[in-house]
């Protein structure tokens, strides 16, 4: 009886380790995360995008979100500089079940840009097909944004001067069957309705009285610096140079009719996360809206 009961004793000690043995051999369920790089330009980058918020407010802990677009890049240049060299690194490097390259260019592929324009008509398309094909090659799931609207008055209409650019990245999207976040659509329509002077606040930093006061009395938006007015008190009605106001580089900290402060990211990117979640139904999970 008592070397039963000493085998019966040893068996007990001993099963815990037995158990704690085969488990040790057993691999850990995969941590299920994915990733998203955004690539394009100020509208979408660090400082003067919707990026930061979409990074910062809109995805889950399941998700890397690597901000690598750049103020003052185009389709063709952000490729020339090595920007795209950087990326398709980032694409590339593995350890998530998804990579998600969202791919937003236009304000600075238009003319008045030397180094940074690209033709309409031929370069821009074939650098964004360029661009989808290098990322399928890589395991990435490409996605298109057409561009975000600038927010420029006249008598009380938004200009639509990047329509042109929208269109062709919706023609890309539709040849290459990529998927498309319409934020082009989107902000155009916000902004118009709400207004030129209601729309001021998404810019970096408040408007001068003198331009808030041409907005409010005549619907139109006048350059963020006049010069010169043409008579004491009255303001010279004249566009803004967006060329000018768009420096290649950081997006400076002022006024402009282009850029976005914090109100403006946080407004942006949640139109970015809605129409996001309807283009690609497998990131819904990974969304914040």
């Amino acid at each position: 009886m008592r070397l039963k009961a000493l085998i019966l004793a040893t068996t007990l000690a001993l099963t815990p380790l037995a158990v704690h043995a085969q488990a040790a051999d057993v691999a850990p369920p995969k941590f299920r995360a994915i990733k998203i790089v955004l690539i394009g330009d100020s509208t979408t980058a660090v400082l003067g995008g919707w990026g930061p918020s979409f990074c910062g407010w809109h995805v889950t802990s399941f998700v890397a979100c690597v901000n690598l677009a750049r103020g003052g890049r185009s389709s063709g240049n952000y490729r020339a500089e090595g920007s795209w060299a950087l990326a398709m690194d980032e694409i590339r490097s593995g350890g998530f079940t998804d990579t998600y390259v969202l791919i937003q260019f236009g304000h600075n592929d238009q003319p008045g840009k030397p180094g940074r324009s690209t033709d309409l008509a031929t370069e821009f398309p074939a650098n964004m097909k360029r661009y989808l094909d290098e990322v399928r090659a890589a395991g990435g799931k490409p996605i298109l944004i057409t561009p975000l609207t600038r927010r420029q008055f006249i008598d009380g209409k938004l200009q639509d001067d990047l329509g042109p650019w929208a269109d062709a990245v919706r023609k890309v999207a539709a040849e290459t069957n990529t998927p498309l976040v319409d934020l082009h659509a989107r902000s155009q329509a916000a902004v118009q309705a709400m207004g030129p002077v209601e729309a001021m606040k998404f810019a970096q930093r408040p408007p001068s009285a003198e331009v808030m006061e041409a907005a409010a009395k005549t619907g139109t938006t006048i350059a963020a610096s006049t010069g010169v007015t043409a008579a004491p008190g009255a303001p010279t009605l004249s566009a803004q140079n967006n060329a000018a106001v768009e420096p290649l580089g950081q997006a400076k900290l002022a006024f402009d009719y282009t850029h976005l402060g914090v109100v403006g990211s946080d407004y942006f990117s949640a139109i970015v996360t809605d129409e996001l979640s309807k283009a690609v139904p497998a990131l819904r999970r990974y969304l914040i809206q």
